[in-house]
């Protein structure tokens, strides 16, 4: 009987996402990199330990499409080390695009120069792949771009929630093209850099580049496929909730913010087989990002509630943030100075934040305005003034269609 191809699938590495670090002094690099050049080393080192056969990297190598010589180095540098091991698949994802179209991405010297045992997922097509235990195929789809696939169709006067949704419909139609392709003797990988209909949101959403277009699961869920290699969300989660074929998002390496302050992060490890596909979640120890809420409204000495508050958390080492909710009468006995000795060991202080409790916050009947997304707050502003609904619904429509212009990375 063939042994089972050891198949590994990680995503949204982000190298290059510097937020909570500061400059190591022994590389010049951010601290924040250097965890996710970490977490990255030990994916590797697994992989070289358990003898992988394949590896899947379902996309987002940067925090952006022209990363600096430095961090394409230092993930080079990963990649070859890698593909000593096994054949590497490297997929285009959303973060690895340029604003222009003519523009290479960020991964695409590995093509380019043809780097031995790495390939670049920039089309979608089917990859036929020897490993040391066998034949697979890897059919690949990078992060759908719309101007390539609505390049044929015109879209002038539609709305935008109908231009999604022809979007959603070419990228259906494009993976189930794949899927009449795959040779069903053979185990079977789709790699995409997608959201799935249903998906857990991690902090992606807050650095997506552009609207995003979502692909119902039953496209991806086919029997075709033994294992559904995804990346684009941040959380790990099988979508197809133990069902065959695993439909899976690996989740990122390291935490991006403390939006996902409780997310595990981590990698795949697969065992790749015709019908039968098993995998599970190797958790990394990525670093701990610590949010401590503590209300002082009534407290007569609240720098002593808030000190002891920090006492129940051990921040050694973690990113931490401190949120104090308080009043204008309390705000002038914190002291900053005790707050921060007591949070000395901590890796990153990212904010010590006196939340006051204003009157106006009864007004507008939240507890945390400053929350809200944008688009929350022009429709709350709109309620309190006594917007018609239908009128509110046109006027978020063209706000979300400015904000699209303004973020939208043109491809």
């Amino acid at each position: 009987m063939t042994e089972p191809i050891r198949l590994l699938h990680f995503s949204d590495v982000h190298i290059g996402m510097e937020n909570y670090g500061r400059t190591d002094p022994s590389t010049g690099i951010s601290s924040r990199v250097m965890d996710f050049l970490r977490s990255l080393n030990t994916i590797i080192e697994f992989a070289e330990q358990n003898e992988a056969d394949l590896a899947i990297f379902s996309g987002d190598a940067f925090k952006s499409s022209s990363p600096n010589p430095t961090y394409q180095r230092e993930f080079a540098r990963r990649i070859k080390r890698l593909a000593k091991v096994c054949p590497v698949v490297l997929l285009v994802g959303n973060h690895d695009i340029p604003a222009m179209a003519q523009k290479a991405s960020s991964i695409e010297i590995f093509h380019t120069l043809a780097v031995d045992n790495v390939i670049v997922g920039r089309a979608d097509e089917i990859h036929r792949i020897e490993t040391r235990r066998g034949p697979a195929q890897v059919a690949t789809v990078p992060y759908p771009v719309r101007q390539r696939l609505l390049s044929s169709i015109s879209t002038a006067g539609m709305s935008l929630g109908h231009v999604d949704a022809l979007l959603s419909e070419q990228v259906d139609e494009l993976i189930r093209n794949l899927a009449n392709r795959v040779d069903d003797t053979i185990p079977a990988v789709l790699a995409a850099h997608l959201t799935v209909q249903g998906a857990r949101l991690g902090s992606e959403r807050g650095i997506m580049l552009g609207r995003d277009v979502s692909v119902l699961l039953s496209t991806l869920a086919d029997p075709i496929w033994d294992y559904v290699a995804l990346g684009h969300i941040h959380y790990h989660q099988d979508m197809n909730f133990g069902q065959y074929p695993p439909v899976v998002y690996s989740g990122s390496i390291e935490r991006v913010d403390f939006g996902e302050e409780g997310d595990a992060k981590g990698f795949v490890w697969a065992e790749l087989a015709r019908g039968k596909t098993t995998f599970q979640f190797i958790e990394l120890e990525a670093r701990p990002f610590i949010t401590i809420r503590v209300d002082v409204r009534k407290h007569r000495d609240p720098t002593k509630a808030v000190l002891k508050e920090i006492a129940k958390h051990d921040v050694t080492g973690a990113v931490v943030r401190v949120i104090i909710t308080t009043t204008p009468e309390n705000d002038p006995h914190i002291r900053q100075k005790d707050i921060e000795a007591a949070l000395g060991n901590a890796g990153f202080v990212a904010a010590i934040q006196r939340d006051i409790d204003y009157p106006v916050r009864a007004r507008l009947g939240v507890e945390r305005p400053e929350e809200l997304s944008p688009l929350e707050l022009l429709d709350l502003y709109l309620v309190k003034k006594g917007t018609a609904s239908d009128r509110i619904e046109l006027l978020k429509e063209y706000a979300e269609r400015i904000m699209e212009e303004e973020t939208s990375p043109g491809c």
